[in-house]
């Protein structure tokens, strides 16, 4: 299998990598830099903006399967950034595999296209998508999705992952958050902290893509089609947030405030980062807010079914295998 993934220097496309070189495929990466830690890997490179539709089409070029990893993520920023590399970026990317007569194309979305802010207890790919979607990455992750499943053909067979807070060593997003909110005695627990979430730890999530490029290579069913991927295993908030605290030999979150609080705060954050038009992210929003207070978890029963997909690797291992790449790196860094 020949494979090409966009976004591979980042978290989920580098641990995508390396599985597909570890199942002796052959593999390029799309991506606007330049990622040294992949050239052992042997991995084939091509640098390009997912908006320039030549250079995608040219990484395209004999090519049988594309992972769409690559997305604008965070939940902070204006809409039309968004939805030039989310939506745009996803429509080059499927001119560029049918231009490239690619055989098979894996899009890599979130779990968040359907969240509406309430509780999503054991929720299955029934689930619309919210009429009011809670932020512009959720907006243009949900856009995107849409695009890819109804292009979906004989020509181009499509399915799309829904993957839920991804992560492990080299989180570039979640952990290094906490961690950080952590240190500058910012973080707190909002509300009781007792809502049950689902993740996936980052070689599940992998592994789960690989497990959907075999299904559509052998199963009609499963093309246009999209699946939620997790760890399977829903826990309070609080005690994964905490658990990665522990791993990072840090203390537990002891304070904190109520949804309430919170959500106000949010808002009045956003306020003055808008008013004054900084980019950087809000240490809260609302959208975090309503993500730590409600209970957000899937079932996985179709990518078990039709995909067969099987997480292997458990949170309390995560937590251990987190807690040894901790020990690795140098003072500061996280």
């Amino acid at each position: 299998m020949n494979a090409l993934v966009t976004g591979g220097g980042g978290f989920i496309g580098a641990a995508l990598i390396k599985q597909l070189v570890k199942n002796c495929c052959q593999t390029a990466s799309f991506s606007r830099g330049d990622y040294p830690e992949l050239r052992p890997y042997g991995v084939e490179f091509f640098k390009g903006d997912l908006i320039n539709q030549e250079a995608i089409t040219r990484a395209c070029s004999n090519r049988d399967i594309v992972f769409h990893v690559a997305a604008k993520a965070g939940v902070w920023g204006a809409y039309p950034e968004y939805y030039k590399t989310n939506v745009q970026g996803t429509q080059n990317v499927v001119n560029a595999c049918l231009a490239q007569g690619v055989k098979y194309l894996i899009f890599t979305s979130s779990a968040s296209v359907v969240f509406n802010g309430k509780n999503i207890e054991g929720g299955n790919e029934t689930l619309p998508y919210p009429n009011r979607p809670m932020s512009n990455y959720t907006a243009t992750k949900a856009l995107a999705e849409q695009y890819v499943l109804k292009a979906n053909s004989p020509q181009l067979k499509t399915l799309s992952l829904r993957p839920h807070l991804v992560w492990g060593p080299g989180d570039s997003h979640i952990i290094p958050g906490i961690i950080a909110r952590a240190r500058s005695g910012k973080l707190r627990r909002i509300g009781e902290g007792k809502n049950l979430i689902d993740t996936i730890y980052i070689d599940n999530c992998a592994s789960a893509h690989l497990c959907a490029a075999e299904a559509i290579k052998r199963k009609p069913e499963v093309a246009g089609k999209a699946y939620f991927i997790t760890n399977n295993e829903p826990i309070p908030v609080c005690d994964f947030i905490n658990g990665i605290l522990e791993s990072a030999c840090l203390p537990p979150v002891e304070i904190s405030v109520s949804f309430r609080t919170a959500l106000m705060a949010a808002a009045i954050l956003e306020l003055f980062y808008k008013t004054f038009a900084i980019k950087k992210e809000p240490h809260l929003t609302r959208f975090l807010v309503h993500e730590l207070c409600a209970s957000h978890w899937f079932e996985i029963n179709a990518a078990r079914k039709e995909l067969d997909y099987v997480p292997k690797i458990s949170i309390n291992k995560g937590f251990k295998q987190l807690a040894s790449w901790f020990c690795e790196q140098e003072p500061g860094k996280i």
